[in-house]
């Protein structure tokens, strides 16, 4: 029995509980720190799965694009060409129109991203940062930087504002989200197929995966994402502004990198993305409550962007 508990010690790797345990630790440090000031009351624990929703969402697509071995630095404004898109169309047609025309902004942006990483050979890094630039000038530019007010309330309840009993309709989609891309993840060839072109691209080529097909559909799929992400936001404020999601970026990284995925490819976790989203969600809202500025939030955040590249690097290096 000893041997037994002994080998089951020995073979045990905290490396696939860490963002379990981070998420452990730091519940418990908040919960302790801020127990006079509601930290874990019911209305607070869903104000950060509520505020960490649209995070939620985009970190479950940059989960297929990190796992990849590629990045999307986009994201953040197709979040906000997307809001803006949705808000126009709602005016003068109704919400699946609006939605279709939020999300067709990702499609279109995410395809074109794919294509131009797969076929011109530029790194993604590269490729989504010239695009985010073009995006954010197109959403400056159709509404001459005004924000576009929705007054269509079934629009806001579905896609942001609303409570289903003491359920935010934001949480209820993120779970939606994220049950449907763990099973493409783990369960299907597509997600078999996006870790072995991330761990070797040589090798996944031979095997007979068309790893050019792959990038193509990561790199959709984060915009896509993005663009769902989009819908949220202007479903939770009621109205699209050109600023959306322009901090968002290296929180999703964050997130993703955080929860389990490495940095450099071929391993990866859409659970422990989302966990590592409400991380990211429960330092933003415990930092809040114990009298930190923003300022200072944006300082810790940095800081733990760095150790979790820094320790996903190091994992791959060890590998």
């Amino acid at each position: 029995m000893d041997n037994f508990i002994s080998k089951k010690i020995k073979g045990f790797n905290y490396k696939n509980y860490i963002v379990y345990i981070s998420f452990g630790l730091v519940l418990l440090f908040f919960s302790i720190t801020l127990f006079n000031k509601g930290f874990l009351s019911p209305e607070n624990l869903m104000n950060i799965l509520r505020q960490t929703a649209m995070i939620s969402v985009m970190a479950v697509g940059m989960t297929f694009t990190i796992s990849a071995a590629e990045i999307d630095l986009s994201i953040g404004s197709i979040v906000a060409l997307s809001a803006l898109v949705a808000a126009l169309v709602l005016r003068s047609a109704g919400i699946i129109l609006a939605v279709l025309a939020g999300l067709s902004v990702g499609a279109v942006t995410g395809l074109l991203n794919g294509i131009i990483v797969s076929k011109v050979r530029i790194p993604s890094f590269l490729v989504t940062l010239g695009t985010s630039s073009i995006i954010s000038g197109l959403a400056r530019k159709i509404t001459n930087l005004e924000a576009v007010p929705i007054i269509d309330k079934r629009f806001n309840f579905i896609f942001g504002s609303g409570d289903i009993g003491p359920i935010s309709t934001l949480f209820l989609w993120t779970l939606v989200i994220m049950i449907v891309g763990d099973l493409v993840y783990r369960k299907t060839p597509f997600g078999r197929a996006v870790l072995a072109t991330g761990g070797n691209k040589s090798a996944a080529r031979f095997s007979g995966i068309r790893t050019d097909a792959v990038k193509v559909a990561v790199m959709t799929i984060s915009a896509v994402c993005a663009a769902f992400a989009g819908i949220l936001y202007a479903g939770r404020l009621h109205g699209a502004r050109y600023t959306l999601g322009e901090a968002d970026v290296m929180t999703v990284i964050a997130a993703v990198v955080i929860g389990g995925t490495s940095f450099t490819g071929g391993r990866g976790t859409v659970v422990g993305s989302i966990i590592g989203s409400i991380i990211m969600g429960m330092l933003n809202n415990g930092l809040l409550l114990m009298g930190l500025s923003v300022s200072d939030q944006m300082i810790a955040r940095g800081i733990i962007i760095i150790l979790a590249v820094s320790l996903s690097l190091r994992e791959a290096k060890n590998d």
